[in-house]
């Protein structure tokens, strides 16, 4: 009876949770917007309709600024405003201020005789931004309904003063090159709710007009600067110079094009010069042009501030610089931004005198061949998916920006596109509290964007997306739950089909997981191909090599998963409709493969079947019976040699289980030919001096190292170096060192590499070991 008992008072305190009888839930669903006369008449206005607008968007309420007495009030102030209406701002609090710093703000709940208020206090006017931000991430606004759990009120202020994306309307965007005025009017509202506070724009490099263009260059970067100034956003350009500034007349020319632009822009906070990628030129030519820019800069903006990056610099002309600011300690200077090919952001902020600023110049957007490469990526992703790939990585990036940021007085992100939506508000989120949950930041992206119902899934579902990019691909067992989790999203969730944020992430469930299945299935027929090259001697060379072709190429004849491929193109499609995605260079004319072009890589080998169909051209010449028959073996048995025997790809996880270390981007060469290499899949990765440790050798075996490479290979066995036997240098070209018997005798050697001296060379030509046998004989 007891139990019984128990087990309805349970049910019963269950039933007065869900109904709200001990939340503190209040119903703003009937509430009418009121706003102090202290705030600014433009900005007012716009904070008004902004707040209609979203909420109208999200629950088809139109919310009044009439004053009903009879309903609850959404009470838009600053900190120093007078009463509004009747009513005089909640008491401050000691827990409360933080809100008094710039940019800062309270959003609080009080009833006053019945009367339930909420109100967006903001420091200033941006903290009235941020506060309505806060709100619409926060609140459950769902159809008729507005709902706000007073767990919710806050005051808060930003830890970083810079958070901003740069937002290039150019040709080399993926996406944005394609919309209209009110499509980033939209995505900087959007961006402005996370804590964005800046927007960068590239109004002189890359002239060349996009075939997606609706609006001129020219007219856009006006309309961008008067968006930012509707939003009190900072509005920045990133101004590289790509002409010789040693020339005085392109030196006038060039300053002429900013003095130009700088006088139709209506608002103008930050000049961004870019010392290197683009522009070559030496700082005692770049420090005159900046100081003139300045000059100029101030006569129609003068709180707006002048940077320099020293990318691309050498020790010299780093040197150069820091000289020229201790001595002369220009007033006209602001700070350094530091992006990739930059000096340690450390130590510029420790070289770097107090009275300059410095940012952070992250690359948000990019997976490979990128300032912060994606971690223990998989080849098959990095082929196929690309360099500009949908990326959402919360937990990655959180951590990047908590580690860097200390050394900076905030970030402006590098970005070309919408595929990097996730990072951008991540890392604008971790500037302003670096102690915020990843996921809860999750939670509240999927909130606004999806709708309160479906927040906390596709939170899960954005981090599980996260971790489908972690390790092997043959190892993550997680890819198939995570594409089974969407699909039941997407399947339970059709109001959101047109969404562009949803689309991408669910059509990345879709690759994933065809890439992952198109892995394993075209790997397992190279597998079978190797068994038939084995009975070379039995069919003879050339009937083996054209059954083992026949066999891979099934991959083509009979392709793995064409169902998820479908989804794939369907949802490519659904986001060139959409936001303007260009997938495809063919199909959605995207300005280079590497910017985004998903769907050109899509069907790109993951075995070796091009490589094997031009070794088979070269073996297929050869006037030599024995010879044939000896390639074939080596091919036969390139990842199984044998027992007794060890193979290792170099920098693929799972099969170079003996390999100590690791490259930042493994995947690197994964664009020769224009991503389309016919190379063979181990030789598109590399190490430059890898370190191997081998175990349980027989100590009374004869072993023979063989290196598949490129250029040098300096062996150590053992810390002591290695004579070759045979040493040739070309790519896949075999080098071979038989090892003394003394290094086996205890079982057990370690492999490295010294460093060959080649700083006359382009990295690209500098030496490579792409794979490495220990052969028994």
């Amino acid at each position: 009876m007891k139990i019984i008992h128990f087990r309805n008072l349970l049910f019963a305190f269950i039933l007065l949770l869900h109904h709200g009888v001990f939340s503190q839930i209040i119903d703003l669903s009937k509430a009418s917007i009121l706003a102090s006369s202290s705030i600014a008449t433009q900005f007012k206005e716009k904070m008004i309709a902004v707040l209609q607008e979203e909420i109208a968007l999200k629950t088809n309420l139109k919310l009044s600024t009439s004053p009903n007495e009879k309903s609850p009030f959404l009470v838009l102030a600053l900190q120093n405003s007078p009463l509004v209406n009747t009513y005089p701002l909640p008491t401050l609090t000691q827990d409360d201020a933080s809100s008094l710093q710039k940019e800062g703000f309270r959003l609080v709940h009080q009833q006053i005789a019945g009367k339930d208020l909420l109100w967006f206090i903001g420091a200033d006017q941006r903290g009235l931004l941020f506060a309505i931000g806060e709100f619409l991430r926060t609140a459950d606004l769902s159809k008729q309904k507005i709902l706000f759990d007073k767990k919710f009120e806050k005051s808060s202020a930003p830890m970083y003063a810079i958070r901003g994306h740069q937002i290039g309307y150019r040709n080399t965007a993926n996406s944005w090159d394609a919309w209209d005025f009110k499509q980033f009017e939209s995505y900087f509202r959007e961006l402005a709710f996370f804590g964005t506070n800046a927007i960068e724009n590239i109004p002189f490099q890359d002239g060349a007009a996009s075939p997606h263009m609706k609006i001129s260059r020219e007219e856009m970067h006006i309309k961008m600067s008067q968006m930012c100034q509707a939003y009190d956003l900072d509005y920045w350009v990133w101004t590289p110079a790509d002409v010789d500034l040693a020339d005085p007349k392109k030196f006038q020319e060039e300053l002429k094009a900013h003095v130009d632009f700088y006088k139709n822009c209506p608002r103008l906070d930050g000049v961004f010069f870019p010392g290197g990628d683009p522009g070559e030129n030496h700082p005692k030519y770049v420090l005159p042009f900046l100081k003139a820019v300045a000059a100029e800069l101030k006569k129609y903006h003068p709180k707006a501030g002048v940077w320099l990056s020293l990318q691309g610099f050498s020790d010299e002309e780093v040197n150069y610089f820091y000289e020229y600011l201790n001595q002369n300690k220009p007033d006209w200077f602001t700070g350094i931004v530091t992006g990739p090919s930059s000096p340690d952001l450390a130590a510029t902020r420790f070289r770097l005198d107090k009275k300059y600023q410095h940012r952070h110049y992250p690359d948000l957007t990019h997976t490979v061949r990128c300032q912060y490469p994606t971690e223990n990526w998989d080849q098959a992703f990095a082929l196929t998916e690309g360099r500009e790939v949908t990326n959402p990585q919360p937990a990655y990036y959180a951590k990047i920006h908590n580690r860097y940021a200390p050394f900076t007085d905030g970030f402006l992100s590098y970005s070309d596109g919408v595929h990097d939506d996730v990072n951008k508000v991540i890392w604008s989120q971790m500037a302003w509290n670096t102690e915020k949950d990843v996921r809860q930041v999750m939670v509240e992206y999927a909130r606004y964007f999806f709708g309160n119902s479906v927040a906390e899934a596709a939170a899960d579902g954005i981090l599980a997306l996260e971790r489908n990019w972690v390790g092997p691909i043959e190892e993550n067992g997680g890819i198939e739950t995570t594409f089974a989790f969407w699909q039941n999203l997407e399947k339970s969730h059709p109001e959101l089909k047109g969404n562009w944020r949803w689309q991408q992430l669910v059509m990345r469930a879709y690759y994933d997981t065809f890439i992952k299945r198109r892995k394993s299935y075209e790997q397992g027929l190279e597998k079978e191909a190797n068994a038939i090259l084995s009975q070379a001697q039995t069919l003879g060379p050339e009937k083996a090599m054209t059954l083992a072709l026949e066999k891979v190429n099934q991959a083509d004849v009979k392709p793995a998963s064409p169902e998820l491929r479908q989804k794939v193109v369907d949802y490519c499609e659904a986001l060139f409709q959409s936001i303007g995605l260009q997938t495809s260079v063919a199909k959605y004319k995207a300005s280079g493969a590497e910017r985004g072009a998903i769907l050109d890589f899509i069907d790109y080998p993951l075995n070796n079947r091009w490589w094997l169909q031009d070794e088979f051209e070269k073996i297929r010449k050869m006037t030599d019976e024995k010879a044939k028959l000896e390639r074939l073996q080596i091919i036969a048995t390139w990842e199984n040699p044998g027992k007794g025997s060890y193979y290792d790809n170099i920098s693929d996880q799972l099969k170079g289980p003996r390999v100590k270390t690791k490259t930042e981007d493994a995947t690197d060469v994964a664009w020769w030919d224009n991503g389309l290499s016919r190379r063979r899949l181990s030789t598109q990765l590399f190490q430059n001096f890898p370190k191997l440790e081998y175990a349980d050798l027989d100590p009374k075996g004869s072993y023979t190292v063989r290196i598949s490479g490129q250029g040098e290979a300096l062996l150590r066995v053992d810390g002591e170096r290695v004579r070759p036997v045979v040493y040739h240098k070309g790519v896949e070209e075999f080098k071979e060192f038989q090892l003394n018997p003394k290094f086996i005798s205890d079982g057990k050697i370690s492999i490295s590499f010294d460093e060959p001296e080649e700083s006359h060379l382009n990295w690209r030509l500098h030496s490579k070991v792409f794979d490495i046998w220990l052969l028994k004989k």
